[in-house]
């Protein structure tokens, strides 16, 4: 009978040490960094940059240039009183990126850090951006 006990405690012990692989990112490692995009649903972007300020500012650039007030919680990102300019670009493609960023930071979008990769996604849409800060 102490066999079976010990045995179920350390199961239980053990199972509490696994990790299940998935850490949330923090804001830390996010705050003072600056991402440019890479790809949206796989397809290669180039250009538009995303920065993350004291206190969770973010701002940066798709085709319009946008500021707000990120909030991290389990691993999601919302921007909240999102501000961006109302310009026409050349590119359609970017014109149409404003309204995807805008729509993901009011909804709220699953945050991956690994490296120097940040990936922003939701059921829909997935932004892959590369570490690119100005300065080291």
């Amino acid at each position: 009978m102490k066999k079976i006990v010990t045995l179920v405690a350390l199961s239980i012990i053990m199972t509490g040490c696994m990790s299940s692989g998935k850490v949330s990112v923090k804001r830390e490692q996010l705050e003072h960094h600056r991402f440019v995009l890479e790809s949206v649903n796989g397809k290669t972007v180039t250009g538009p940059e995303l920065s993350f300020g004291e206190d969770m500012t973010v701002s940066g650039k798709m085709c319009n240039q946008f500021t707000g007030e990120g909030k991290l919680s389990d691993g999601e990102l919302k921007v909240k009183n999102l501000a961006m300019t109302r310009m026409m670009c050349a590119d359609p493609q970017l014109n149409a990126l404003d309204g995807t960023l805008s729509e993901l930071f009011s909804k709220g979008a699953q945050v991956d850090l690994t490296a120097n990769q940040l990936t922003l996604a939701t059921a829909e849409t997935t932004l892959m951006y590369k570490l690119a800060d100005l300065a080291h």
